[in-house]
């Protein structure tokens, strides 16, 4: 029988390797258990890079995984400034306003091809005093998501790879793996307006959480504060989880009496 101390420390000893060696690092809470309970320290891992990718024309637009990342990251823009990397200067900073993100911590930079713009990530990333970095890139093959992670662990700051090919045309072969922390796929998903209002309601997404190192995959349906105010560690998260209605079963048919 293996003593409880010895015991623990082996839990421990595997969950650093499944976490990829980084024992303890912090983590930003979507403030959903059941989310949160899917992610390494039941929050969304800092300190390392994520991926976001849409279905179907989100590959060209990135609409949806761009609005899903902001939100994601607008905490920590609070906390330092936010590079977003782009391919094509299409960014519009009054819709991230009106989502909550902080554009006053916004800085934009225009890559002119995919090569320069993983080199100002990596840069970015590495840079004092910055919190989060958006990179718009078709793909990241291991070496260069390595390169990545290792920035993020010079000053702490989290990376938010959105998949996108701006200008359309043929798809890039992929390599096979990923060094990145968490994968998602973000798609749209049908408002509803707040109870007794008219309209749009809040900005809905299908969420899917495909891979996620040293935790698990799952799904759900999330949307846009309505109201988003941010106060530093006490604040709510700009995403919440909508409830939806599962399968129920009806009821019996009774007989009517003759």
């Amino acid at each position: 029988m293996v003593p409880d101390g010895r015991l623990a420390a082996l839990k421990a000893k595997i969950a650093a390797i499944e976490a990829g060696g980084r024992a303890n690092c912090p983590s930003l809470p979507f403030g959903a258990a059941a989310l949160d309970d899917c992610l390494p320290g039941r929050g969304l891992p800092l300190g390392q890079w994520h991926e976001f990718a849409g279905p179907g024309m989100e590959t060209e637009l990135g609409a949806c995984p761009a609005a899903f990342a902001a939100l994601a990251a607008a905490p920590l823009a609070r906390r330092g400034e936010a590079v977003w990397i782009l391919r094509r200067d299409d960014l519009f900073a009054p819709g991230l306003a009106g989502l909550g993100f902080p554009i006053e911590r916004l800085i934009q930079v225009c890559a002119r091809d995919e090569t320069e713009a993983l080199a100002a990530a990596e840069d970015a990333l590495a840079t004092q005093g910055v919190a989060a970095v958006f990179a718009e890139v078709e793909s990241v093959d291991l070496t260069a998501g390595r390169r990545l992670q290792l920035a993020c662990e010079r000053h702490g700051a989290t990376g938010f790879v959105i998949r996108r090919r701006p200008y359309g045309g043929q798809a890039r072969k992929e390599a096979s793996g990923s060094a990145a922390a968490t994968r998602w796929k973000i798609s749209p998903a049908a408002s509803e307006p707040e109870p007794g209002e008219f309209g749009l309601g809040p900005p809905r997404w299908r969420v899917e959480l495909e891979r996620c190192r040293g935790g698990r995959t799952g799904g759900w349906l999330m949307e846009a504060e309505a109201a988003y105010t941010w106060e530093a560690e006490h604040g709510p998260h700009p995403l919440r989880l909508v409830a939806e209605l599962g399968d129920r079963q009806l009821a019996p048919a009774q007989r009517l009496a003759s």
